[in-house]
C-alpha cells in the first residue's frame, strides 16, 4: 500500500516538473520573439531649417586714433622755458602752447613761442619744462579726438575679400554689450613686407563721446551677406564616412538621414547648400545611435535660428 503511494506521489513530482519545464521553455522564447519584434524607440530633439540671412565676416583687433594728429616742433633749440597746456586741453590754431629759451652761456635772447598748426585736443606732452628741446623733438601732440577712426589690419591671405565701403561691428572693452557701427574708409595700396598685413582704416558712422582715442577694438569686417540661403545650428550635421547629414523627421516619427553639402559655418550657424529645404524639421540632439527610417520621440523642440542674421 505504502509502494503505491509512493509511485502516486513520484509520479504527480514528475508531473509537475514536466509541466513546470514546459512551460519555462513556452515562455522564454516567447519572449525572445517579442523583444527581437519590438521596434527601438529613440528620443530626440529637434529644431526647424530656415531659410533667411546669413553674415561672412573676418575678425580682426584695431585700435581707435584721432583722423588728425600733429606732432608740435619748436622752430629753435633751447631749454622749454614754459608749456601752456596739458593733456586734454583743446587749442585752436596758432596758439601759442609752450616757449622755448634759445639763450646759450654768455648769450641771452628772447624767448621763441611754440604755436599749434591745427586746432584740436593736446593728447601728448612728452617734454618737460627745463628739457632741452631741438627742431626734431615734438614739444605736444595735438589731435582731433571729435573725429576718431580705427586702425586695424587684415592677413594677406583675406584681402581679397575687404573693399571698401564693406561695413564693420565693433565691439570696445569698456562697452562689451554695445556693437559700434563702422565702415572700410581707407585700403593701404601696399601690404607691409614684414608682416605680410595689409593695413585697414575703419570711420565710425556716428560719432560717439564714449569712444576716446586710444582704446582697443575687436572688429568684426562683414564680407559677405548671404541672403535667402537655409540655414541649421551646426551641431545638427553628422559626419560619418567622410560623408555630411542630417537627421530630418517625417510626419510618421521616423527620421530620414538626408545627405547635406555644407556651406560657410559661422557663430555655430551652418549655411546648407544642398539636401534640405527651409521648413524641415531636422534632429539638433540625440542623433547619436540613430539610423536612417529610425522611429523616434521629440523630447523637446529648440527654437529655430531667426531669419534675419545677429553678429554676435
Amino acid at each position: 500500500m505504502r509502494t503505491k503511494k509512493l509511485q502516486k506521489l513520484s509520479a504527480a513530482a514528475a508531473l509537475a516538473v514536466i509541466l513546470l519545464l514546459t512551460a519555462c521553455q513556452g515562455k522564454g522564447p516567447g519572449e525572445a520573439e517579442e523583444a527581437e519584434q519590438e521596434e527601438p524607440l529613440f528620443a530626440v530633439n529637434v529644431t526647424r531649417a530656415v531659410e533667411g540671412q546669413l553674415y561672412d565676416y573676418l575678425e580682426v583687433n584695431g585700435d581707435v586714433v584721432a583722423q588728425s594728429s600733429v606732432d608740435i616742433y619748436a622752430d629753435t633749440s633751447g631749454k622749454l622755458f614754459r608749456l601752456n597746456v596739458t593733456v586734454g586741453d583743446y587749442v585752436y590754431k596758432d596758439q601759442v602752447i609752450a616757449e622755448v629759451d634759445p639763450s646759450r652761456p654768455g648769450q641771452t635772447f628772447a624767448v621763441s613761442p611754440v604755436k599749434s598748426p591745427i586746432s584740436g585736443t593736446i593728447t601728448r606732452t612728452p617734454s618737460d619744462i627745463g628739457a632741452s628741446i631741438t627742431p626734431t623733438i615734438p614739444v605736444a601732440t595735438v589731435s582731433k579726438v571729435d573725429s576718431l577712426e580705427i586702425n586695424t589690419g587684415v592677413a594677406e591671405r583675406y584681402i581679397s575679400r575687404v573693399r571698401k565701403g564693406q561695413e564693420a561691428l565693433v565691439e570696445l572693452e569698456a562697452y562689451p554689450d554695445h556693437r559700434f557701427r563702422t565702415y572700410v574708409s581707407e585700403i593701404s595700396p601696399v601690404v607691409d613686407p614684414l608682416t605680410r598685413i595689409l593695413s585697414v582704416t575703419l570711420a565710425f558712422q556716428k560719432q560717439d563721446q564714449r569712444i576716446k582715442a586710444g582704446m582697443f577694438a575687436k572688429v568684426k569686417i562683414i564680407v559677405d551677406d548671404k541672403q535667402n540661403i537655409v540655414k541649421i545650428p551646426s551641431e545638427c550635421m553628422v559626419e560619418r564616412q567622410e560623408i555630411n547629414f542630417v537627421f530630418v523627421v517625417n510626419d510618421e516619427s521616423r527620421v530620414e538621414a538626408r545627405e547635406v553639402v555644407p556651406g560657410i559655418l559661422i557663430d555655430e550657424k551652418l549655411e546648407v547648400v544642398e539636401g534640405l529645404r527651409g521648413g524641415e524639421t531636422v534632429v539638433i540632439r540625440g542623433q547619436t545611435l540613430l539610423e536612417d527610417q529610425a522611429k523616434v520621440r521629440i523630447i523637446e523642440e529648440v527654437p529655430a535660428l531667426e531669419e534675419a542674421d545677429n553678429i554676435r
